[in-house]
């Protein structure tokens, strides 16, 4: 929800934010299409009206000082009580409007959330959705931190004040082009049936990336590392090519098995449990009538990737 946009967050302020947010006036200024002067400005305004300096210049970044991430953590606090403020006048029209805050893994992105805002769209037109794509931590934590109002996210405990709606186990397994050695081997796969196969691999920064180190770091495969990413799109991209296997679960691959582009094979192993794959909202009380119809569309659908 755009506070700056509806006018209860002045320039200032929102200027502030951003350079506080993106650790540079330039990065600020490029978000919102102005000169960087503009910026600096209304930084160095905001700095003299207070008497004192909000940011301090360290390894090319501006970082906040003590003064600067008081003011910074207050205005966060003002902001989701104006949002929710607004949410809650939106409720007063029932399901007719309003905005939901969904941050999702990238695989969630890529064919859970596309499916069920295509249904939930048909129902509540005019309800908006911003999407937040990020890794499991960072989206879960956006709804503790009340800048989401529910998150899809493997593997994480629920935060502080998070409430945990429901979790699907999902089966890990490997993915292949057609044709490939693998493809044409039994299924289920055990780990060992990967040895001297070329592993695209997931980064530290995805729970993804966790679980299969864990899983070759307690085996003697030897395979030769292709790539590796922070990004799943990708990843099954370069596996479609045929240019090397990858380890994860069916969710966000469902387009590229059904397009004969991948093969699915499920992998055996005692060491290779299953992901959970969890959806988190804010507490009920705070969840406006628009995000609790949004969550069970959701709920549903992750129902059934437990059933499938």
């Amino acid at each position: 929800m755009d506070l700056h946009r509806l006018g209860l967050v002045s320039s200032r302020i929102h200027n502030f934010m951003l350079v506080a947010q993106l650790g540079s006036i330039r990065a600020a200024a490029k978000s919102l299409n102005v000169a960087p002067s503009s910026i600096s400005r209304t930084v160095k305004m905001l700095e003299e009206d207070l008497g004192l300096p909000l940011f301090e210049r360290a390894q090319q970044r501006l970082r906040l000082t003590s003064a600067g991430e008081l003011l910074y953590y207050h205005i966060r606090q003002s902001s989701r009580e104006l949002s929710r403020a607004i949410t809650e006048i939106n409720d007063l029209q029932g399901l007719r409007r309003g905005t939901v805050t969904l941050a999702v893994v990238e695989s969630a992105a890529r064919g859970l959330v596309p499916e069920v805002l295509a249904a939930f769209w048909i129902r509540n037109p005019e309800i908006s959705v911003d999407v937040h794509v990020g890794g499991s931590a960072e989206v879960a934590g956006l709804v503790a931190q009340g800048e989401a109002d529910l998150a899809i996210a493997f593997d994480v405990r629920a935060p502080r004040n998070v409430r945990r709606i429901l979790s699907a186990s999902l089966p890990m397994g490997i993915l292949v082009a057609p044709g490939t050695r693998l493809a044409q081997k039994a299924a289920p796969l055990r780990v060992f049936d990967l040895a001297d196969e070329r592993v695209i691999l997931s980064d530290a920064s995805l729970m993804l990336g966790t679980s299969v180190e864990e899983v070759f770091s307690g085996s003697f495969v030897e395979f030769s590392r292709r790539a590796r990413t922070n990004s799943i799109g990708l990843m099954i991209d370069l596996a479609a090519r045929g240019l090397g296997t990858i380890l994860q679960t069916r969710v966000g691959v469902d387009r590229e098995i059904a397009r004969g582009d991948l093969t699915f094979i499920p992998l055996s192993d005692s060491r290779l449990a299953p992901r959970r794959l969890h959806l988190f909202s804010r507490p009920k009380t705070e969840m406006s009538e628009a995000a609790s119809a949004l969550a069970a569309a959701l709920a549903q659908a992750v129902e059934r990737l437990d059933t499938d």
